[in-house]
């Protein structure tokens, strides 16, 4: 693979964020503009989800606000709020509606505890002011993602200097599945708190590296390959240190791994058996590990045997398009980028595919961060910044509409 071009300007590693170092809470003017573009984008989000149901779908939409909200709240989002309502059990109160909240699924509450408990526990939090579970959900994730494209932006600045830096922050917010980051899902808490958690360490604040690791962790299963990626970067530090000294607060990374035993002792605590998450995923969920290349091989076999070509379209190209593009963005990180982005690359790649099935990997793909400073490197020259836009743009518009309208998009 050919070498991409230099980046724009150069930074030495213990000068790269010195301002953000000196004043570690200062914002910055892109970071607020970057912020409103995030509300923009949301705003444009929501409403076209709302055209779609009503003038493409021609459903009605519910009353007021909750009516408006409730087309996203489809799939894992029900799930979520059961979470944040009634808490982890073993046991489910088999009622459907409970103080006024009307669940999806009765019955199913402890299937649920393979969703991680962060995102659901603010939820609840939120939820016990408002007493509306599914504007709860909203706000949070909503309040988090404001967060995502100024810490990317700050992030890859650092490297790749500023105009590549605000190139990547536009185009996470466009990618084909940012949605995910404006609903009641995980994706903006998890991303605020991964980038968080980088930037941190670029830094040299290791124990706010660690804290945010560890929530991250707390969140998504993912969040466990920041040990090693925050790993990388210390040993960066270490190479460049003269005297090769070890410092005591890297061990602040194992932070990330008590985060991951918090959910563990959920586990325990509910079940009685801390990898509990691991049968309930395989039997009723029918996930378990498998290497890569049996993943990817399911789903060629399902765009080969899919009846309808809509869903070898849908739910297999589009797939392994994205797989390929994960693929892809590891080598060049490999190549490009600092060890630190290739680990995480790797190891996120690897857990998306290392799977007997293979699901959402476009959406998954939104935490893949240093891709999007790949394609902002690339939209340096604005004919490629304005195709890439368009394709993605359009593709963000086709996913939010099935999704909306309550048809499976990722």
């Amino acid at each position: 693979m050919a070498r991409m071009p230099a980046p724009a300007q150069e930074f030495e590693p213990t000068q790269a964020l010195a301002s953000d170092s000196e004043h570690p809470g200062l914002l910055e003017r892109e970071d607020l503009q970057l912020a409103g573009l995030t509300l923009i984008v949301k705003l444009a989000v929501l409403a076209f989800g709302v055209f779609a149901v009503m003038v493409i779908a021609g459903q009605p939409l519910g009353p007021g606000l909750r009516g408006i909200l409730q087309i996203w709240n489809h799939w894992d989002g029900p799930h979520y709020l059961d979470l944040a309502v009634l808490g982890y059990r073993s046991t489910d109160p088999g009622v459907q509606l409970i103080d006024g909240y009307q669940r999806a699924f009765p019955g199913d509450l402890p299937l649920y505890i393979v969703f991680f408990p962060l995102f659901p526990w603010l939820v609840g939090a939120v939820n016990a002011v408002l007493h509306e579970p599914l504007v709860s959900a909203f706000l949070v994730s909503g309040v988090a993602s404001l967060f995502v494209a100024p810490l990317l932006y700050r992030l890859v600045r650092a490297d790749e200097g500023q105009r590549a830096a605000l190139l990547a922050a536009w185009f996470l917010l466009i990618f084909p599945t940012a949605y995910f980051l404006h609903i009641g899902y995980t994706e903006s808490l998890f991303l605020g708190l991964v980038l968080g958690s980088f930037l941190a360490a670029r830094s040299d604040r290791w124990w706010l590296a660690g804290i945010l690791g560890g929530l991250a962790a707390l969140t998504r299963v993912n969040g466990l390959v920041l040990i090693p990626a925050l790993a990388a970067d210390a040993w960066l530090a270490w190479d460049a240190d003269p005297e090769h000294r070890i410092r005591a607060e890297w061990l602040a990374i194992g932070l990330v791994a008590v985060g991951f035993a918090g959910y563990l002792a959920l586990n325990l605590a509910v079940y009685g058996d801390a990898f509990a998450f691991l049968t309930i995923q395989r039997e009723h969920w029918f996930k378990s590990l498998a290497p890569p290349w049996d993943g990817v091989n399911g789903v060629i076999h399902f765009i080969t045997d899919s009846p309808q070509p809509i869903d070898a379209i849908k739910y297999g190209w589009f797939e392994l398009a994205f797989i390929v593009l994960g693929l892809v963005g590891t080598v060049v990180a490999a190549i490009r980028f600092r060890p630190s982005w290739f680990v995480w690359m790797a190891g996120n790649w690897l857990l998306f595919t290392s799977t007997s099935f293979v699901l959402s990997v476009p959406r998954y793909s939104l935490t893949l961060f240093p891709l999007f400073a790949c394609v902002g490197l690339l939209g340096r020259r604005p004919a490629v910044a304005v195709a890439l836009s368009l394709a993605s743009v359009g593709l963000l518009g086709y996913f939010v509409s099935e999704f909306a309208v309550g048809r499976w998009a990722f």
